[in-house]
């Protein structure tokens, strides 16, 4: 909404309101050099100037082929110096040198001062207000030094009268957040010298096409953690700045390295494409969209290039194409986002537009970034996300889950709307692996040991039923994707998930028999999705087949339990589930979800992930921080019945996961299960738990080799599954041969195997 208009010629302005904010936006698309309020004396004495006329304003906007946008903050600071100018400038003894109270012969005694005084206030108070405060303690020093020596008494009275202006103005100035912050940097400063200015104005610079904000310029009081690129055309920086616990994730989009035609180019295209809006059925198939709009985006390109006679190549066309795409049918710097594999969650806070976008970054932890997602990005990502799912984001239904896949990347997607949400929209976005995880690259990462994994490898081939539990960002739909890689390619496997998180398409390329679900969220009411709970039943009608539930949320984990009863005795069947230990998995299922606490007993294996937080409480690591059973003799409290037995637990001291005396010794009823139905281990603990270790050994070698050969590529699922159907081949023809399972024969067998595999790519380890 306009508030106040004037006709916009070069340094003219509107007044416009955007939700909360009064915004004033200032022309300057005719000025001979960049608008900047740090670097420009002109740009800043126009602006205190205007700041004058509105006083509301809360963000102030240059406009010049790029928008340069200077944040609330930064206005606030820009406001106070207006306001001292204004108040000076009204106050008449201030320009008019106590003509009102001091003699006629004083007056013209002292023509100079009043003409100092003129200078400063009229003309370098507003160019240079930090200059202005240096000038004036220097001025006031020496008036100082003068009045000291002053015999006569209108002369003194003269002289003093000065004094105090300037010690008024001093006062005046050092109430401001601007003096206050400069004050470090101010000896030596001179008049003119703007580097202080850089150390505290630092807009937001957005192309004209794009309404998301992002501040260019590094902090310069910040320091470099990392740096490093995306892609050839994409920067990133992590840098620890002062006061602040969280770094700064500073990125550099290839859509801020455009010259001046480009930029116009990829203005004229996006009015043009803005004229056909994507159909809701277009959404059906996002990849194909996306590829029509390439398609028609080079062709626009390439014709507006010829029609404006600018010169590009067929790479330029190709990067401005891949950029119109994201910033009509896509997701803008979200997509630039998700590109980046460290980045492992994303928060859009809402009211959106006035704070930046949150990551949580692999290496770095908690990070706020340099980009501001504008108003106009949060309610086009939600109309863009309810076509992509077809459900429903209104006041009914203020909770939307879904997922979206973007060139490069996937991501579940959880947005929040009114009346849940009293700040308008929030998105928050978890990246998902474009590969599934592994056992080998977990133990590479140290979230578990090798035993750990032989002891799971172990449990998947006996057909058990698993329920991966932790807290939030624990990494639990990671490692029950590294569950699917232990389960042998001969087996069919459902999926079935709310938001698609596990990466199925993967799962295919790599030969896997899989059929992935997708059902109704828990969290939805109506639609066309089927509920999970019938999801489940349906499942056990597709066949043999292992089952995979993403996440146990609600009413169908009574279903769930059904299948772990009757529908897939002879299968694997796991899922996740939100619960810190094994009691509050219990907790969960029993009293939360109300299943029978006897149907409870069909899990069989309960694996806990869990962030582990650093002393210093500024750093977390995932770990496994328990592998439990859950034993069938027990009536009503698993936990007094000791009906959970820990087969391996986190030990803190050593970082890792160690095997408690029941493992060891072969008191586990489940493991004992597995072995009855085998001839080799029926009652041998002693070949079963050599069977275990040499899982582990065969895990362990092949990171130990991966890292060796610096091939952590080996880690990978495509790899790690061909390693594990080797292992399977070699046991089969070891127990042919030697009428046993030897562990020592197998693992040599296997080893041999691993280094042809290596010096087929002419590697030494």
């Amino acid at each position: 909404m306009v508030l106040f208009e004037k006709k916009v010629g070069v340094g003219e302005f509107d007044i416009v309101r955007d939700g909360n904010e009064e915004i004033m936006k200032i022309n300057y698309e005719n000025y001979n050099r960049t608008p900047s309020v740090e670097d420009d004396e002109n740009c800043m004495a126009s602006t205190l100037d205007k700041l004058t006329q509105s006083p509301g304003v809360t963000r102030i906007i240059f406009n010049q082929r790029r928008t340069y946008s200077y944040d609330y903050d930064q206005t606030l600071i820009l406001k106070e110096i207006a306001n001292i100018f204004n108040y000076l400038i009204k106050q008449k003894k201030a320009l008019s040198f106590g003509s009102d109270v001091l003699s006629a012969e004083s007056l013209t005694y002292f023509p100079s001062r009043q003409q100092e005084l003129q200078y400063l206030i009229s003309d370098l108070f507003k160019k240079d207000p930090v200059g202005m405060y240096v000038e004036v303690k220097r001025i006031l020093r020496e008036q100082k030094i003068r009045l000291s020596k002053m015999k006569i008494k209108d002369h003194v009275k003269c002289q003093q009268y000065y004094i105090d202006l300037l010690e008024e103005i001093l006062k005046l100035m050092d109430k401001t957040k601007l003096i206050n912050t400069a004050k470090p940097y101010l000896d030596g400063l001179t008049i003119g010298d703007r580097s202080v200015y850089r150390l505290i104005f630092r807009p937001s610079i957005t192309p004209d096409f794009i309404y998301t904000r992002l501040i260019s310029t590094p902090p310069l009081t910040g320091q470099e953690l990392d740096a490093y690129n995306i892609d050839e055309d994409t920067e990133v920086m992590i840098f620890r700045t002062p006061g602040d616990v969280k770094n700064l994730y500073h990125l550099i989009p290839p859509e801020f390295k455009l010259d001046e035609d480009q930029y116009e180019l990829l203005d004229l295209a996006r009015n043009v494409l803005a004229s056909h809006k994507p159909k809701a059925e277009e959404f059906i198939d996002p990849e194909r969209m996306r590829t029509n709009f390439f398609n028609i985006g080079k062709d626009l390109i390439t014709e507006l290039a010829q029609h404006k006679g600018f010169d590009l190549d067929y790479d330029e066309i190709e990067n401005l194409a891949r950029i119109l795409v994201r910033y009509t049918v896509g997701f803008g710097l979200i997509e630039v986002l998700l590109k980046d594999e460290k980045v492992q969650d994303i928060t859009v806070n809402g009211p959106i537009g006035e704070t930046p976008i949150f990551i949580v970054h692999q290496d770095f932890g908690d990070c706020v970034t340099n980009i501001i997602p504008s108003q106009e990005d949060g309610l086009s990502w939600a109309t863009k996300f309810r076509l992509l799912s077809g459900r429903p984001l209104d006041e009914a239904n203020p909770v939307l889950d879904t997922e979206l896949i973007v060139p490069n990347a996937r991501a579940r997607v959880a947005v929040i709307s009114s009346p849940l949400n009293p700040e308008g929209l929030g998105y928050a976005l978890r990246r998902h692996r474009d590969k599934p995880w592994t056992l080998p690259l977990f133990i590479n990462n140290k979230m578990l040991t090798p035993l750990a994994a032989g002891l799971i490898s172990f449990l998947i081939d006996g057909s058990r039923t698993f329920l991966v539990a932790g807290t939030r960002s624990s990494g639990k739909t990671s490692l029950l994707a590294s569950l699917i890689t232990e389960i042998m390619g001969r087996y069919r496997i459902v999926t079935m998930e709310d938001t698609l998180e596990i990466p199925v398409k993967a799962f295919r390329d790599l030969g896997y028999n899989i059929q992935p679900m997708k059902v109704r969220s828990a969290l939805t009411t109506g639609g066309t999705e089927l509920a999970a709970e019938e999801g489940i039943r349906t499942s056990l009608r597709l066949g043999d087949s292992c089952l995979i539930v993403g996440e146990v949320r609600s009413v169908e984990a009574k279903a769930l339990y059904e299948a772990m009863r009757i529908g897939a005795l002879a299968n694997v069947v796991a899922g996740t589930i939100h619960g810190a230990d094994p009691y509050g998995v219990f907790d969960r299922v029993v009293n939360d979800l109300g299943v029978p606490r006897t149907s409870f007993k069909a899990t069989d294996i309960i694996i806990v992930a869990n962030p582990i937080k650093t002393a210093d409480g500024l750093h977390s690591v995932r770990r496994v921080t328990q592998i439990t059973e859950v034993r069938k003799h027990w009536e009503n409290d698993p936990l007094r019945e000791n009906g959970f037995v820990d087969l391996m637990k986190y030990d803190p001291k050593l970082d890792q996961l160690v095997p408690t005396e029941d493992l060891i010794n072969g008191e586990t009823e489940i493991i004992k299960s597995i072995a009855g139905n085998i001839r080799e281990f029926a009652g041998n603990w002693d070949a079963v738990w050599s069977n275990i270790q040499l899982r582990a050994d065969i895990k362990e070698t092949l990171v130990s080799y991966a890292n060796k050969a610096e091939r952590l590529d080996l880690l990978e699922a495509d790899f790690v599954v061909k390693s594990n159907d080797q292992f399977h081949r070699i046991s089969d023809m070891v127990r042919e041969e030697t009428g046993s399972l030897d562990s020592s024969r197998i693992f040599l067998e296997w080893q041999d195997w691993l280094k042809r595999e290596l010096r087929k790519n002419i590697i030494k380890v």
